[in-house]
């Protein structure tokens, strides 16, 4: 007999935990036909509209490939001091991105944060697809994509030529790679589990092979679970400090030059804060579009965006404290080619998209102070896509802005992306959504095992 006091406290504590998105009163075998059994279930006219949307705008990206292969880097903005354009800028961005995910999943689970269930596999796979989405841009700036790795790979080859160690492009090449190989091992050990459960499920002999392959033989076992967990614990450890370095690396790029607006020592946590505020923001709008598309609104609910609002909140003020330490640094350091890159980003041809990075990034996060728009859907949805702008503006300031004003005098002309810029950087948007569409039809987007945990845990 359980007292009344004692028995109001467990109500009390079970409909919370409902109330985070969890139905406490599903059984294991309920769970694994909501989450599970979407791989088998058809897909609603808004999950082919969202994939039809995605694929028009991948295919304008590759018609604005093909043509740039075709005719040279001649369609595109750049120029003798623009050499680094729309691709590079987009490259950062998506960089960015990339690394917040992992980063957020892995942080999460460090500090055993239970609200990372529905989000933390969106997450890890926004990582993987966004470092795709990164690595074309190099490749396309050659424009010769056919000669990137034979030109750039460090090999010996018959040309005696070898990239020079010393550059911090190279420390990104190198940087990059070891965090996408650990990001997919990290996002495949958090799929075994889950692998195990989809054999039993999926209605296709060959589809249920390869997930029986992919389980790696798991059954569950108590020593299975005890080397899966330690394993899991060191490759969160190992993500979370690899994304602030490789992403502190990916800064050095700017920051060991001597170009004004780029030499600048807070650039490694200035990236690393960006890159968890834009990586956040794509998160909640991802978040909102597979929670439409699949229909699971029962799993993932405002008290989940709330929670990630409260990080952009932090992120946020993190960035405009980096703006105006910028403008510090060039006050105090009395370079006058410092002061005069940021006077162009306050007055001159660029101060238009300078004042809308302020707005999406530092003023609009604030409305999330107040719960009515921290915990509306809608209101999240919209300030989140204006985040990712701004993040892409600021990585535009960043590069062009400092370029134009640089301390070569004949730089005089202004840098405008050509309608082929525009529509490579729109195709790269539809890539990420393309492939991201056909994850969340293909794996378990939640996370089942950790759900099914969750709910027995509050049921005992």
């Amino acid at each position: 007999m359980i007292p009344k006091e004692k028995h109001n406290d467990i109500t009390k504590e079970k409909e919370g935990f409902s109330n985070k998105g969890f139905d406490i009163s599903l059984t294991s075998e309920e769970i694994n036909q909501k989450i599970s059994g979407l791989i088998n279930k058809k897909s609603s006219w808004k999950y082919w509209t969202a994939l039809a949307i995605s694929f028009l705008l991948l295919l304008i990206g590759v018609i604005a490939v093909i043509r740039t292969v075709q005719q040279g880097l001649t369609l595109w903005g750049i120029q003798n001091y623009f050499s680094w354009g729309v691709a590079i800028v987009t490259f950062v961005f998506w960089i960015g991105i990339g690394h917040a995910g992992t980063l957020i999943s892995a942080i999460l689970y460090l500090f055993n944060q239970k609200w990372r269930i529905p989000i933390h596999r969106s997450a890890e796979a926004m990582t993987i697809i966004a470092v795709i989405c990164a690595t074309l841009f190099p490749i396309i700036h050659t424009g010769r994509p056919w000669y990137a790795l034979y030109w750039l790979f460090p090999y010996p080859n018959q040309m005696g030529m070898w990239v020079n160690f010393r550059s911090p492009l190279i420390w990104d090449v190198f940087a990059i790679i070891t965090y996408f190989i650990l990001s997919i091992v990290f996002w495949y050990l958090g799929l075994i589990p889950d692998f195990a459960i989809l054999k039993r499920i999926v209605r296709f002999q060959r589809t249920r092979k390869l997930f029986d392959f992919f389980s790696l033989g798991w059954t569950g076992s108590e020593q299975q679970w005890k080397t899966y967990k330690s394993t899991y614990l060191l490759m969160a450890g190992l993500a979370t400090a690899l994304v602030i370095s490789v992403h502190s690396i990916v800064s050095t790029d700017f920051a060991v030059s001597f170009v004004p607006g780029w030499h600048s020592t807070i650039f490694p946590p200035y990236f690393v804060a960006g890159a968890i505020l834009s990586g956040s923001a794509l998160v909640s709008a991802i978040l909102i579009i597979t929670r439409e598309v699949l229909h699971l609104k029962e799993f993932i609910t405002p008290y989940h965006f709330e929670k990630l609002n409260k990080i952009i909140i932090a992120t946020s003020l993190m960035i405009g404290y980096s703006y105006l330490v910028e403008f510090f640094f060039a006050w105090y350091g009395a370079n006058p080619h410092d002061k005069s890159v940021f006077s162009e980003r306050l007055l001159g041809s660029y101060s238009i998209l300078f004042y809308l990075m302020i707005i999406f990034n530092v003023i609009l996060p604030q409305l999330f102070w107040f719960g009515k728009f921290r915990n509306s859907i809608f209101t999240t949805f919209i300030i989140s896509i204006l985040i990712c702008i701004g993040m892409w503006l600021e990585r535009f300031i960043i590069v062009i802005n400092s370029l134009f004003k640089s301390s070569i005098t004949a730089t005089k002309s202004i840098y405008l992306p050509t309608i082929t810029d525009i529509s490579i950087v729109a195709g790269s948007v539809g890539l990420f959504l393309f492939l991201y569409l056909l994850f969340i039809r293909t794996f378990p987007i939640i996370s089942v095992y950790e759900l099914r945990k969750e709910i027995s845990k509050n049921n005992e």
